[in-house]
């Protein structure tokens, strides 16, 4: 999530950090993720292997390889059983953000003013911090970022 909330910018992420894709793999393997259609079809090679794929999306004909569907967050998280992972987009994690116990997000010190998603708000009546890193540099891609955690209050 960049400084002003973005996390999306014409279909994909505005940032693409090494090291966020080795902890997003490391904190999700092994338990059920929850994506919007939107965000499913974002990934460069359809469901992520080692976890249960459920996407949630309205269209009554979408399917794909290696997921399941589902027509509300409610019913995704349901049907998941317990621990979820909610993965995006942006109208998913506004769903998702009042059930919500801990947060795991990547800060990335940049802008985007032509971004399209954005993370909600993070209330610190509501959120509280846990653990924060100290700032990196992706060598690719030139982005300072550091890795901040939640949890409610």
């Amino acid at each position: 999530m960049a400084r002003d909330g973005a996390i999306g910018r014409g279909g994909d992420q505005p940032f693409h950090i090494r090291e966020d894709f080795r902890r997003f793999k490391s904190l999700t393997m092994g338990k059920p993720l929850v994506m919007g259609r939107r965000t499913f079809e974002a990934l460069p090679s359809g469901a992520l292997p080692g976890r249960r794929n459920i996407v949630v999306s309205r269209r009554d004909d979408f399917c794909a390889p290696g997921v399941e569907v589902a027509a509300s967050l409610e019913k995704a998280i349901e049907m998941a059983g317990g621990e979820v992972m909610v993965i995006g987009g942006g109208e998913i994690y506004r769903q998702a953000m009042p059930l919500a116990t801990h947060l795991y997000i990547t800060e990335v010190d940049a802008d985007v003013p032509d971004a399209d998603t954005h993370f909600p708000a993070i209330d610190s009546e509501i959120w509280q911090t846990t653990d924060i890193s100290d700032y990196a540099t992706d060598p690719r891609s030139g982005a300072r970022y550091r890795f901040v955690d939640y949890s409610r209050r």
